[in-house]
């Protein structure tokens, strides 16, 4: 019978319930991505109290239970990103007021020996202008995609213990919080590093649009050119050449 080899990645909660963090799985050739959840179960009897709610991700691309594998694919167990008890990392878009020292204490274990938060705030002032408010605006279910997205390449890079990214939308006055982001470590340089890549990826990938309101107009933020490769999901470290 043909055969295929995938590659097995577990992060945080799957992890500590299987005992490790990768491993290799020869599967029948046609394996579906619920086909090899069952087969990865089965063979780490602790991941069957995550079984139905985990997220599955192909080649760093989240994938459905009907998705074909194919050999040489790299295939990792995400648990719930975000609500709950149980929870890991976490991906928020909202509308309300974001309260960071609520995100660092939903984030901070005792292992942890640093965490870094950057608080993305209105200003006052854009280029000698003087801002009234600010609006956001998203493609909300792909914004949230992307920030899960960040989460996986930071883990890819970093041994970080937890990160946090929450983005609000609507109207925000001066000094009200637009992004705020929280990586939790045991070390200060990984977290600092993590935190500086995950706001620069987010103004990157993440479809979410500024636009500023001044006393005689208003106009919509535009960054810099992106290019495709750039948009796409960055590879683990030791897989880049």
């Amino acid at each position: 019978m043909d055969t295929i080899t995938i590659e097995v990645r577990l992060f945080g909660h799957c992890r500590e319930l299987a005992g490790i963090s990768d491993c290799q799985l020869t599967l029948p050739a046609q394996t579906t991505v619920k086909g090899a959840v069952e087969q990865i179960s089965g063979r780490f009897g602790g991941l069957e109290k995550l079984r139905d709610r985990l997220l599955v991700a192909v080649n760093e691309e989240y994938a459905t239970p009907e998705t074909l594998l194919r050999n040489g694919d790299t295939v990792a167990l995400i648990p719930p990103v975000s609500g709950g008890e149980e929870e890991e990392d976490i991906f928020e878009i909202t509308h309300d007021p974001i309260d960071a020292r609520q995100l660092v204490s939903r984030l901070l274990r005792g292992a942890d020996g640093a965490v870094v938060t950057f608080d993305g705030v209105v200003r006052e002032q854009t280029q000698k202008k003087a801002v009234r408010y600010l609006e956001y605006e998203a493609y909300e279910p792909m914004a949230l995609k992307m920030l899960r997205q960040i989460g996986l390449e930071v883990r890819a890079q970093w041994p970080i213990d937890r990160v946090g990214i929450i983005h609000r939308l609507g109207r925000l006055e001066i000094t009200e919080s637009s992004v705020v982001i929280v990586v939790t470590s045991a070390h200060r340089r990984i977290a600092f590093e993590a935190c500086h890549f995950a706001i620069d990826r987010l103004k990157k990938i993440v479809p979410i649009w500024k636009h500023e309101f001044f006393e005689d107009g208003d106009v919509w933020v535009e960054g810099g050119t992106v290019t495709l490769s750039e948009l796409h999901p960055l590879v683990p470290a030791e897989e880049r050449t």
